[in-house]
């Protein structure tokens, strides 16, 4: 079985995705900043599935921390590459300090353009692997700076798919909507549009199985994501000044 890399592992989405990986019996590593976190859902998935599991303490915001996963990713055997770490911000731009748009899109933008190229030279080697971008349906719009760098993965993840296929690399931008994780609950979304984690990670799986370039969860998402494609850019942009699906 591949060993799994999953950054932002701990919670939410990223441990999502651990638990169905440890469930089909693959080793993992995974990575985020709070160690205390790292080391209790490393001993329930553990416990639970029986499998290996390495902890990577890890800042992907900074140079240092993008540099020690990156590390890891060149010298240990990696078949599939989970990244998922990743916060938008209680304020638009610009409204937002500077320092902390800059530094989300350090973790949405610059990490998993690091952590991938230094992923790939051994997936190619091999003949095999998988990229899962967790980026969002707020990148289907013009929805801000969380939107851009949402779209950047996207886009980034389509063309890397392309590229990679006559190697044997697959590659998905998984992209979920409101869905209900450990960030803070929206109350003034309806409840019938909030998707669970699992939703989200069994989407991506059969769509990963299936070569697909995107992976929407949910009826009403997929809905969400035909509109926008086809709306005109005036109308897509009135969609977006109302409050965006964020993961």
């Amino acid at each position: 079985m591949a060993t799994v890399l999953i950054t932002g592992g701990s919670s939410g989405i990223g441990l999502g995705f651990a638990r169905r990986f440890a469930a089909d019996g693959h080793n993992l590593v995974l990575v985020a900043r709070d160690q205390a976190r790292l080391d209790k859902a490393a001993a329930e998935l553990h416990d639970r599935y029986g499998v290996h599991i390495d902890t990577i303490s890890a800042d992907l915001a900074t140079p240092d921390g993008c540099a020690t996963v990156e590390k890891h990713l060149t010298s240990t055997a990696v078949g599939v590459l989970v990244n998922n770490a990743g916060h938008s911000l209680p304020e638009p731009y610009p409204r937002s300090p500077l320092a902390d748009e800059e530094r989300m899109l350090d973790l949405l933008v610059r990490a998993p353009l690091r952590l991938t190229h230094a992923a790939i030279p051994g997936m190619v080697a091999r003949g095999k692997g998988a990229i899962l971008n967790i980026a969002s349906v707020a990148g289907l719009l013009p929805a801000g700076t969380y939107g851009a760098a949402k779209a950047w993965l996207i886009h980034f993840s389509e063309s890397l798919r392309r590229d990679l296929a006559p190697h044997g690399v697959r590659v998905l931008a998984v992209c979920p909507g409101f869905t209900h994780t450990n960030a803070p609950h929206i109350d003034t979304i309806p409840v019938w549009m909030w998707l669970s984690v699992d939703q989200v990670v069994d989407q991506a799986m059969r769509d990963l199985r299936r070569r697909k370039p995107r992976s929407i969860a949910g009826r009403h998402f997929k809905l969400y994501a035909t509109a926008v494609h086809h709306a005109p850019r005036r109308l897509a942009a009135r969609m977006a000044r109302s409050r965006t699906p964020k993961d």
